[in-house]
């Protein structure tokens, strides 16, 4: 075994012979001055040889030197060769030294020292566990690809035995061509003996480890050899490092997986915690070799990014490390981000890796690059192993049993009739390292970015991308068409986080499809609706399905999916208002599911329906749809479906100032949706509940249940509805006083707010082009205003912002400011905004001004909305109303 930091091997695996003589002395646990004794030879020869000294010696020394310690076969030849100067490479001879496992008593330990191992305490506890248990196997194989760490970990469980082990621990590195006799006459050498029957001798049934490296290099003869170990010597475990298992019986396969990355949403929870990843610190502690300063925290997401980029794989993390002594790590991700199959490894023998990573010495690693390293386990695939590895690249992100299955179907094939069992595929993937398997749910496998990237790389010579990409977007098109319905009903989030893992797999099918297979794509984009809505996408998703339904090849697809992505369309244009310009496409979705007799369809399109005429004010025809759907669900007996549309109807009760009739259908909507599981629609409805006891006037009521209903929505992953409430229970807390805890609402909107206007700029409908925003109402001592960018108008929120910042004002008696936020909420024109918070803006301006031509502005709104002032609004008009003409009186 070559160890990284020993510089006296020479290059391509050549022993010199100081480090042979050193190595094959502590073999036989000999000191200098027993050798020279037992050579006949004096101490300081024996101890020139070693240091180097000497580099020629006479020949008979040699001889005596070899016969001292019982060198036989091969590896007496080689070091006589050694002497001589000869150019012999003899990867097979083991190069040892006392490391930390040799004492004063106590077992030899012929092994290189070991390193520190950073992210592999799980292995080497495990490893230890298994090699020190009586019963436990008798030979151990850590198999995984070139450069993942594979012989640093096997010296750390080497060493950490060796007390378990009172016949010693020792190890041979294994060169290609070597044959049977010679890895089992080095393997006999190293643990002290001369010949096999000498070993068992010695032995006399104490345990012994031996570490054999690079098995792959030799595979038949390393399997021949310790079999015949482990028949003559019962006593004798072994621990393979190697590309694929042995393939003996009894052998337990041990894959050596790259270290863990943080995912992306891990950056988000700061420097701190991205260090911890075990692959950024083995990137931080390699870069502390080559640069004096650590990586800023500003510099930690980039390394995340990267790391991630080199899939944990240790030999490739501490190989760009190295290029940090020019880069920083920001310009390393834009240079070698996409060229990860480019790093070389060093296989000059200069490099000398043996750090912490646990990567193996690039000295002993025949590839050069990346690339390299994964071509050779590639090639030991059967050709149909390389072809399903070819097709699963395709997966972008974790994927399970069945959708490698579908991936792997024969395209002669294509309904599925003979099932093709990918579970050896997958396990043959796994053995070489290819493959990682992680995690406890089905969506627990994923080759390793390397290997997926050169997978990529062989299809694409190969001619089959086109195919592939087809495949891999019809597999994800039936996986999100499956798991689509789980998005209505009890079953939200299990079905969300579905969604969310194969996330990347989505967007790269949706591309290759909307090009290639627009039906696909549109069949796809269809079931996304809601889960693009869920996770606020609801700019791109809208863009996907404008963009699928315009295009002429969709034009003879179903007309129900043509319907479906029409109403998926419509409903995401309500998230950011857009809904007028959706209200043609939501009208000709519904005719078509009434055509086809689809009343699942017909329900939907009556509820999207339902709110885009409230959005644009047709409150009369909005109230006839959701009738309509309430008396075809009950025809039906779809119990979710009369939930929903008791819960629209429940505004409009509201609008009408029916508070008691709102409760009561409320009241239906929470047992409909317990009665059909769906947990959502609770939520939903108690979040209404908290808005009626705001109008009702119990603003702590509204509060306390309006948060609970905030924070369910947030867990259930319903950002949109989580906003509304927010707003409601802002406004409460503003009436009732609470300044400090509405700025904090206050605050949150906007952050909501900014975020979304990133990514979108969708003019309200009817605000007139070229025509400027509303003014921003002026800072005022104690106000919660905070730049102009946060206002930017009009945005979803802007309508209840303002309204609860003109109750604020109202509440400190600024009356100007109340009245300039107020008429902006009045005016603020945002598309999908509830009405009768713009009649609630209008009378918060008329009490702020007692403006005649406001309570005329109140009296059209009401009678064109439908809207009907409640009781204490009535109140307070007629209380102005009569102080206006008292004021008037007075005057004459």
């Amino acid at each position: 075994m070559t160890p990284a930091h020993d510089r006296s091997s020479g290059p391509d695996g050549r022993t010199a012979l100081p480090e042979l003589l050193r190595g094959h002395r502590l073999a036989a646990g000999l000191t200098q001055a027993e050798l020279a004794t037992r050579a006949g030879v004096g101490v300081r020869t024996v101890r020139d040889l070693e240091r180097g000294r000497s580099s020629r010696p006479q020949r008979t020394t040699v001889e005596l030197l070899a016969g001292a310690l019982g060198l036989a076969g091969a590896a007496r030849s080689v070091f006589l060769a050694a002497a001589r100067g000869a150019s012999v490479v003899e990867p097979h001879i083991p190069v040892l030294s006392t490391g930390d496992g040799v004492g004063e008593g106590g077992p030899p330990v012929t092994l290189p020292p070991p390193v520190e191992l950073i992210g592999r305490d799980r292995d080497v506890t495990a490893l230890v566990d298994l090699l020190t248990d009586e019963l436990g196997p008798r030979l151990v194989s850590l198999v995984g690809l070139a450069g993942v760490g594979k012989t640093a970990l096997a010296l750390a469980v080497g060493h950490a035995v060796s007390g378990s082990h009172p016949g010693g621990v020792a190890g041979v590195l294994v060169g290609a061509g070597t044959d049977t006799p010679d890895v089992l006459a080095t393997s006999v050498a190293v643990l002290g003996a001369a010949r096999l029957p000498e070993l068992a001798s010695r032995l006399a049934g104490r345990p012994a480890l031996l570490v054999v490296d690079a098995a792959e290099r030799a595979p038949g003869p390393v399997a021949e050899a310790l079999h015949r170990l482990a028949v003559a010597v019962p006593s004798l475990r072994v621990l393979v490092t190697g590309r694929h298992p042995v393939g003996l019986a009894g052998e337990r396969v041990w894959p050596v997986t790259p270290l863990d990355v943080p995912p992306p949403e891990a950056e988000a929870a700061g420097p701190a915690a991205l260090a911890a990843w075990p692959a950024v610190a083995l990137f931080v502690a390699r870069l502390g070799q080559v640069r004096r300063e650590q990586p800023a925290p500003a510099e930690l997401p980039a390394v995340a990014t990267l790391v991630r980029r080199l899939g944990g794989l240790p030999l490739a993390i501490e190989l760009m490390a190295a290029r940090g002594r020019i880069l920083d790590p920001t310009e390393l991700l834009d240079r070698y981000g996409d060229r990860v199959l480019d790093l070389a490894t060093g296989g000059d023998g200069t490099s000398g890796w043996d750090g912490p990573g646990g990567a193996e010495d690039p000295r002993q690693t025949v590839a050069v690059t990346l690339r390299d390293a994964v071509a050779v386990s590639y090639r030991m695939l059967a050709p149909e192993e390389r072809t399903a590895l070819r097709r699963l690249a395709a997966f972008g992100n974790r994927w399970s049993v069945d959708l490698a299955e579908e991936m792997l179907a024969d395209e002669a094939d294509p309904d599925g009739t003979v099932a093709i069992d990918p579970v050896p595929v997958l396990d043959r993937l796994a053995e070489f390292g290819l493959l990682s398997v992680r995690g406890a749910g089905s969506f627990r496998f994923r080759l390793l970015d390397a290997v997926r990237d050169f997978a990529w790389e062989q299809a694409a010579g190969a001619g089959e991308l086109p195919r592939i990409r087809r495949r891999h977007a019809e597999v994800i098109t039936g996986l999100v068409a499956r798991t689509a319905p789980g998005l209505v009903g009890p079953h939200l989030t299990d079905a969300m986080h579905r969604l969310d893992q194969v996330s990347s797999d989505i967007s790269s099918a949706l591309s290759y499809a909307a090009t290639d297979d627009p039906v696909t794509a549109l069949r796809l984009a269809s079931n996304l609706a809601r889960w693009w809505r869920f996770r606020g996408r609801d700019v791109s998703g809208r863009q996907w399905l404008r963009r699928l339904l315009a295009d002429p090849r969709t034009t003879g697809a179903d007309p129900v999916l043509r319907a479906w992505a029409g109403i998926g369309a419509a409903r995401l244009a309500t998230e950011h208002g857009a809904g007028a310009e959706e209200l043609p496409t939501a009208r000709e979705a519904l005719a078509g599911f009434r055509r086809a007799g689809d009343v699942a369809g017909e329900l939907a399109a009556r509820n999207v329906l339902g709110a885009l005429l409230v959005g644009v004010g047709s409150i009369g025809e909005a109230r006839k749809q959701d009738e309509a759907a309430l008396r075809l669900a009950v025809r039906h007996g779809r119990t979710r479906e009369m939930a929903v549309a008791q819960n629209r109807l429940a505004w409009h009760e509201i609008r009408l100032a029916d508070l008691r009739a709102a409760r009561r259908r409320l009241a239906a909507v929470d047992r409909l949706a317990a009665e059909c599981g769906e947990q959502r629609l609770r939520v939903l409805a108690r979040a209404n509940l908290a808005e009626v006891a705001r109008l009702e006037g119990r603003y702590g009521d509204a509060v306390d249940q309006g948060r609970r209903a905030a924070a369910a929505l947030a867990e259930l992953g319903d950002p949109w509805h989580r906003r509304r409430v927010l707003g409601r229970v802002g406004l409460a807390l503003a009436q009732d006083g609470r300044e400090d805890e509405a700025a904090e609402v206050l605050a949150e909107l906007r952050a909501c707010t900014l975020l979304r206007l990133r990514v979108q700029s969708v003019p309200p409908a009817g605000w007139p082009r070229g025509r400027p925003d509303p003014p921003v109402p002026r800072q005022r001592s104690g106000g919660t205003t905070r730049d102009a960018e946060t206002w930017r108008w009009p945005h979803p929120e802007a309508g209840i912002c303002a309204l609860i910042e003109g109750n604020l004002a109202l509440h400190r008696g600024d009356r100007e400011l109340a009245a300039e936020w107020f008429a902006a909420a009045a005016d603020a024109g945002v598309e999908g905004q509830d009405r009768r918070d713009a009649v609630e803006a209008l009378v918060g301006l008329a009490a702020s001004t007692s403006d005649p031509a406001v309570l005329a502005r109140l009296e059209r709104a009401c009678r064109d909305e439908g809207i009907r002032l409640l009781p204490h609004e009535e109140d307070l008009l007629y209380a102005l109303v009569a102080r206006g003409g008292r004021a008037s009186g007075g005057g004459n």
